[in-house]
């Protein structure tokens, strides 16, 4: 029995990535002709049609649905492999990667992260994009190389994640705001209005539960899907706001901040990333230079 071609998968990700033929034809630098007949060869192996016409578009067969993902993951494990696992020229190093993080990082670590990209591998670009939910699809798919956040039990098994650093809840407010003066106590604290960053899956340390087992409510005037709405809201008003610390340092500049007056706990902020990405010497590096700026600033502070 004659060996697969594996070059096929490659087409196969391509064609069903596209959902073209002259898509993918482009993609691949072949002829339109070329790419149908890799299609019609892909099809006699497989035995399944793949992609069928529905009016001027082709869909997927279900088939190519159900190992759309297989053979997307076959192919980047593939590509990790094949990587040159040592010797890797920084200097002459041309690529791009995509960081998904909670607004907040990137002002607070972004500047340093760029300064030793630069200084290290000045061909490498970053492409920082806003975290508004915990699904890490976009680490399977390979959209997003790398996210930061709190691990949580939805990030699924497969998953890598390594502790950056540990955080806490702080509240903030404007300098000229009555509690910037005042010793806070959980019912100045509930007295106030506030301002929440909510979204999805965040977390906000229980502090609705300890004000009610306190006796106490605190009145959210408005909610926000981000640190920097919430903490500009509250820089321009009495509102309060209450932000992770070291997360938001670059964010809270000129405001006051102060320890929380209810004991929630604290978390660990983790880098996270795909395992097939783990012997790749460009991404190792980017995990190294994230881990450098995050200790490099807890160490000053």
């Amino acid at each position: 029995m004659a060996s697969p071609d594996l070059n096929l998968l490659y087409t196969l990700d391509v064609l069903l990535n596209e959902g073209s033929v002259a898509r993918a034809a482009r993609r691949l630098r072949l002829s339109p002709s070329a790419m149908s007949r890799a299609l019609a060869r892909l099809r006699s192996v497989m035995g399944d049609q793949l992609l069928v016409r529905a009016g001027r578009n082709l869909v997927p067969t279900p088939r190519a649905i159900e190992m759309r993902e297989q053979v997307r993951e076959l192919v980047q494990d593939a590509q990790a492999l094949l990587r040159p696992a040592a010797g890797l020229n920084l200097s002459a190093l041309k690529r791009s990667f995509t960081l998904r993080a909670s607004d907040g990082f990137a002002e607070t670590f972004g500047a340093s992260l760029i300064g030793r990209m630069q200084e290290e591998a000045p061909g490498v670009r970053l492409r920082c994009i806003r975290k508004l939910d915990k699904d890490s699809e976009g680490l399977r798919d390979g959209s997003i190389d790398l996210e930061t956040g709190v691990v949580a039990g939805s990030i699924g098994p497969e998953v890598r994640a390594q502790a950056l650093f540990a955080d806490r809840y702080v509240g903030v407010v404007r300098r000229e705001h009555p509690l910037a003066a005042d010793e806070v106590t959980p019912a100045n604290y509930a007295e106030f209005g506030h301002v929440i960053a909510w979204r999805q899956g965040l977390e906000l340390g229980r502090i609705d539960e300890l004000l009610l087992a306190a006796g106490l409510k605190r009145e959210i005037v408005v909610s926000v899907d981000g640190f920097a709405a919430a903490l500009t809201l509250a820089r321009g008003s009495d509102l309060v706001a209450t932000v992770p610390e070291r997360h938001t340092a670059g964010l809270r500049e000129g405001m006051h901040s102060f320890s929380l007056p209810i004991p929630t706990e604290p978390f660990t902020i983790s880098l996270l990333w795909h395992p097939r990405l783990d012997g790749d010497p460009a991404h190792r590096w980017l995990r190294d230079c994230i881990r450098g700026v995050c200790n490099s600033r807890q160490s000053t502070r």
